[in-house]
């Protein structure tokens, strides 16, 4: 499923009021269920105040909620109220297995590295959260 909000092209997201962006994607921001209902919206604002419409889907998710993740997500999946990702750092680094904790808003990268996406996605497939201590 996807969300939609108003981003500004410089960057931020634009608050409930539609007067002030937020530097970061958060609970203050607008949101819609559909991109008609976003766009008649940025279709209202004062054209000094432009809005781009921006779908937030499961894959970018943690981009915008988690904004302490860097680099490239290649997957995303929720295990146990967590969104688990496969993160590559730096382009042609190795790939890594990344938990978003939803409540607290932290990042947990797991210590494994991966050399290629089949290793990691074999991984990414069976991972879950109660077999590991302390992540």
């Amino acid at each position: 499923m996807s969300i939609y909000a108003l981003q500004c092209p410089a960057g931020g997201f634009l608050d409930e009021d539609l007067q002030h962006f937020n530097k970061v994607f958060d609970e203050w921001c607008v949101q819609f269920d559909n991109f008609d209902d976003a766009r008649a919206i940025a279709g209202t604002l004062d054209k000094r105040r432009y809005a781009d419409v921006v779908e937030i889907t499961p894959l970018s998710y943690p981009k915008y909620f988690f904004p302490k993740l860097q680099g490239v997500i290649h997957a995303t999946r929720e295990v146990d109220g967590n969104i688990i990702c496969i993160v590559e750092p730096f382009m042609g680094s190795y790939f890594c297995i990344a938990i978003c904790n939803l409540k607290s808003k932290s990042v947990k990268f797991m210590p494994t590295h991966y050399k290629n996406t089949m290793s990691v996605e074999g991984a990414f497939a069976n991972f879950r959260i109660k077999d590991r201590e302390n992540y």
